[in-house]
């Protein structure tokens, strides 16, 4: 497995680092598909943040956490990895989803947003999926929506999770 730390406004010490890769093998036990794991490891004033991304057989994992000290934040952050690699195991042995994903691909560069107030602005890869894997991912996220690469019309896709609790999917017309 591949483990890249990067800090930002902070020096990874040796320590740190042997911290971080340590807790990094003790999801190992859950899945040896873990590719990847990516931390950015932040501080602000006293906020100590700590961004994990985990690549699992196509899926992305991805947790962030803050608090007032490092090693807690890496603590909560690998935490709630665990807990979604735990999901993500018992899903597919429940639904038995086969993986279709492909390479990746970058994200173009948004044009001009001089007038629009952008709050956060984040950047990934488009994975190539079916939808049942799609809506799979977006539950282990935790996320409202999710943008992937359909696999059977080869067509950029929104699912989304609808007010009454279902899904709802947007595609393009061609």
């Amino acid at each position: 497995m591949d483990v890249m730390i990067t800090g930002k406004q902070l020096e990874v010490t040796p320590a740190l680092k042997q911290y971080v890769e340590s807790r990094v093998k003790k999801i190992e036990k859950y899945s040896r598909d873990v590719s990847q794991a990516i931390f950015t490891l932040k501080v602000e004033k006293y906020r100590h943040m700590a961004e994990v991304l985990v690549k699992v057989n196509g899926f992305i994992l991805q947790s962030e956490q803050e608090t007032n000290e490092m090693y807690a934040s890496v603590d909560k952050a690998m935490s709630k990895i665990e807990r979604q690699l735990k999901k993500h195991q018992e899903k597919l042995h429940s639904h038995r989803v086969q993986h279709n994903a492909t390479g990746q691909k970058e994200m173009p560069e948004p044009a001009d947003w001089a007038d629009i107030n952008i709050k956060k602005r984040k950047q990934f890869s488009i994975e190539t999926m079916s939808v049942e894997e799609a809506a799979l991912q977006m539950e282990l996220l935790e996320n409202d929506f999710f943008l992937f690469e359909n696999y059977e019309s080869k067509q950029i896709n929104v699912l989304y999770k609808r007010k009454d609790g279902g899904l709802g999917l947007i595609e393009r017309i061609s």
